[in-house]
Parts: structure tokens; C-alpha cells; sequence
């Protein structure tokens, strides 16, 4: 496996973000207060943090490295449907499940935006309450919001891939 950290903005309270893969691709992107593993770095880690980079600064909107992630069969369905969930915006739970055609499944929705180990690629921090509140995110809520006024902030100006 293949390990390496990358700065967030130094105008953030965000951390780093650890990211980990295999040869078939981005397997996890999550962040952390400190660099605690050993780097065993690799060009997809590279591509992956340059795109991370250009999102930082606003020019990016979309991600094309490769993806690797471990998880089960629905929950790979909600983070494809994460992944649909345009730059800038936000829905719900309820949306999240009829996308996928499981329609009555927020519950199971939300365990599996829990688990997603792709932050910011996989957008999990997109979606809040169905009363439009923000609702819990892995990261922490003080990164949700800084992700989403990061987006709104730079919504006219980033570049798809």
C-alpha cells in the first residue's frame, strides 16, 4: 500500500488530508490532525494530491484519478451517487436514496456516507438534512462547512477536469 499526506490551506483549520492506494487506484482520503504514518509515496498519489491542490484553489471541480475504494455493494452505489451530486450544491439523505432506487433506505444512506473513505473526491460533505441543516459529517462539522463556503465561494471559477 501507498501512503502520503497533503497540506490543507494554510487559512484553514483542516488539517492534512492522508492518502492511501493501491495500483487499481485511490482507496482512502481522509483528514488527520497530524502525519502519523510513514509516506510510501506513488505517481497516482501524486496526480491525486495535484487535483486536491487545484481544488484548494478553486480551479478544480471535478476529480479524475482513479478510485479504489473498499466497501459493500450498496454502499459503493450511494458513494456513485455521491459522486453525481454537482460542485456547489447540496441535497439530502432522501434524494441520496431515490438515486439509487432504494427510495426508503435514508437510514442505510446515511451509515454508508458515513463509511465513505473518499473525502472531498466522493462528496459526502454535499448532503445535509432534508430541513436543509447540516447534519453530521465523519470530518468533523467545522470542515463540512468550510468544504461547502469553499465551493460556493469558488462555483463560477473552477474548471471541470
Amino acid at each position: 500500500m501507498y501512503i502520503d499526506y497533503l497540506a490543507t490551506p494554510s487559512d484553514s483549520s483542516l488539517g492534512f488530508l492522508q492518502i492511501e492506494a493501491t495500483e487499481a487506484g485511490i482507496t482512502y482520503i481522509d483528514f488527520v490532525d497530524e502525519r502519523s504514518e510513514p509516506i510510501n509515496p506513488h505517481p497516482l498519489i501524486e496526480r491525486c494530491k495535484t487535483q486536491l491542490e487545484e481544488y484548494f484553489q478553486g480551479q478544480r471541480q471535478a476529480f479524475d484519478v482513479p478510485l479504489a475504494p473498499e466497501g459493500t455493494d450498496f454502499q459503493k452505489r450511494v458513494w456513485m451517487q455521491l459522486r453525481a451530486i454537482p460542485f456547489g450544491e447540496t441535497c439530502s439523505y432522501a434524494t441520496i436514496s431515490q438515486g439509487i432506487g432504494s427510495p426508503n433506505s435514508h437510514r442505510a444512506v446515511g451509515a454508508a456516507n458515513g463509511r465513505n473513505p473518499l473525502s472531498i473526491i466522493v462528496p459526502c460533505h454535499r448532503v445535509i438534512g432534508s430541513n436543509g441543516q447540516l447534519t453530521g459529517y465523519a470530518g468533523g462539522l467545522e470542515r463540512k462547512q468550510w468544504l461547502l463556503r469553499h465551493e460556493q465561494e469558488h462555483l463560477e471559477y473552477a474548471l471541470q477536469p
